[in-house]
């Protein structure tokens, strides 16, 4: 699975994913520090990427659907 972690994720869980095989990426890497929801949700689209947060904003489901 291709991931995106948010910058509110630390680089250990990066490597927990990683270890499992999955393809992880994070805003922090990418210089996406501070990035608006809308454009990193947008940016996740465009990159076929599943955004791991803990963000609750991403909840709305009408504002962000899945």
């Amino acid at each position: 699975m291709r991931l995106k972690l948010d910058e509110n994720l630390g680089q250990a869980i990066a490597e927990i994913f990683r270890e499992a095989g999955h393809d992880v990426a994070t805003v922090q890497q990418q210089g996406l520090g501070g990035i608006q929801d809308e454009a990193l949700y947008n940016r996740c689209r465009q990159e076929g990427m599943c955004l791991v947060t803990l963000d609750l904003d991403f909840s709305n489901v009408l504002r962000f659907p899945p």
